[in-house]
């Protein structure tokens, strides 16, 4: 697992560069927080899967893909990504600091909470 700063994610999605090792293919972002929090601001694209219920929706996820995991701040990314890890998924990325990181040094006009 790799950590991703909110930079170095908005470029990959920008397909202008990928993390070190990475193919250049779009990430499929997994967002870990709960719907009340993706309601609020949530990058585009990125798939709900609340923490808690991503150990019985396991097999929804493509063990072959690059997924970066984002949360509020990164903790809980974190787990879940660990978490994927154990479990066969060898290209992840956590994203640094997380959505709370991107609004900031990304989009500035994101909701924050």
């Amino acid at each position: 697992m790799q950590q991703i700063s909110p930079r170095q994610l908005a470029e990959w999605l920008g397909e202008s560069a990928a993390p070190a090792g990475a193919p250049r293919r779009p990430p499929f972002l997994l967002d870990v927080r709960e719907p009340w929090e993706y309601e609020l601001c949530h990058l585009p694209g990125a798939h709900l899967m609340p923490m808690h219920t991503v150990p019985l929706r396991l097999a929804e996820l493509d063990a072959d893909a690059d997924v970066v995991v984002i949360c509020h701040h990164g903790a809980r990314s974190m787990q879940v990504a660990m978490f994927l890890e154990c479990n066969g998924f060898a290209a992840l990325h956590n994203l640094s600091g997380g959505i709370d990181a991107w609004a900031h040094d990304v989009d500035p006009a994101m909701r924050k909470y």
